[in-house]
């Protein structure tokens, strides 16, 4: 590192948490020395607040956290919002509608909490892959009849449209239909998602300005990420670094890559390029 750091920003899925959605004993341990050495370190995550593990959003020394892929940034300490770039209703009544002509389980999310269809809840293994993000949907969402009439009610700006397909070649029909419709932003860090944000939010651009309110500068961010939603904070900051599972273009961005999130590669990280300075 050419810079003293002064910011990390960690994706979860795939990147902080193991597969079983857990954070290891080493990798907290790493979090708290970079803590202790005056370091912000944040959750950067494409989650809404309340589906980030409550032991991070209790971490002790964790004040912010990057969620909705950047739509939402707050300040823990008072749970204040200190940036957000919403969806209007009308772009999600939009994407919901294009999205909703396949087969998909679509989500809503406000004010920092993940809103599901109750009755595609329990069947939830039909779209996701993993039995650990099954269980995380189950205990973060909540459930209502409509999420349609939920936007249409609500009637005001929302984190993010996410939608789990069934079939990939229906994801990837939709994904042109978006395409098309101004206003959005697509990003998909599962292979069977479609994340939708409004215009221009992404997790770099979240990063590189909470830096900027705490007098940090860019090349003095690092960023960890293996999805698709982190190629813009790799790229943002200063130095990204890819875990080992992530998808070719995810690496080519980053600067470093480490081990896999199975192989606690974001401790591996911070204790090789962090802690050893």
């Amino acid at each position: 590192m050419k810079h003293r750091l002064k910011m990390i920003g960690l994706d979860l899925d795939g990147t902080l948490l193991t597969d079983k959605k857990e954070l290891t004993d080493r990798t907290k341990a790493a979090l708290r020395r970079a803590i202790e050495l005056g370091i912000t370190v944040l959750v950067a995550s494409g989650r809404p607040w309340m589906g980030v593990p409550e032991e991070l959003r209790n971490f002790p020394g964790m004040r912010y956290a990057l969620t909705s892929n950047g739509a939402r940034i707050i300040d823990t300490k008072d749970d204040r919002v200190i940036e957000e770039h919403l969806l209007s209703p009308e772009l999600a009544l939009k994407a919901l509608a294009v999205c909703g002509k396949y087969d998909t389980l679509q989500e809503v999310y406000f004010d920092g909490q993940g809103y599901a269809p109750e009755d595609q809840m329990a069947y939830v293994e039909k779209y996701h892959r993993n039995p650990s993000m099954c269980e995380y949907m189950r205990k973060t969402r909540l459930p209502v009849k409509d999420i349609r009439k939920l936007v249409e009610q609500e009637n005001r700006g929302l984190d993010k449209v996410q939608a789990l397909f069934a079939d990939m070649d229906e994801r990837e029909t939709a994904w042109k239909e978006l395409e098309q419709e101004k206003g959005l932003e697509l990003v998909g860090s599962l292979q069977y998602n479609i994340e939708i944000n409004a215009a221009g939010v992404n997790k770099g651009t979240g990063l590189v300005n909470l830096g900027r309110m705490l007098g940090i500068r860019r090349k003095e961010i690092m960023a960890f990420g293996d999805g698709d939603n982190d190629i813009a904070m790799l790229r943002e900051a200063g130095f990204g670094v890819a875990m080992a599972n992530a998808d070719e273009q995810v690496k080519a961005a980053a600067d470093y890559i480490t081990l896999s999130n199975e192989e606690e590669g974001v401790a591996e990280a911070i204790e090789r390029l962090v802690l050893k300075q």
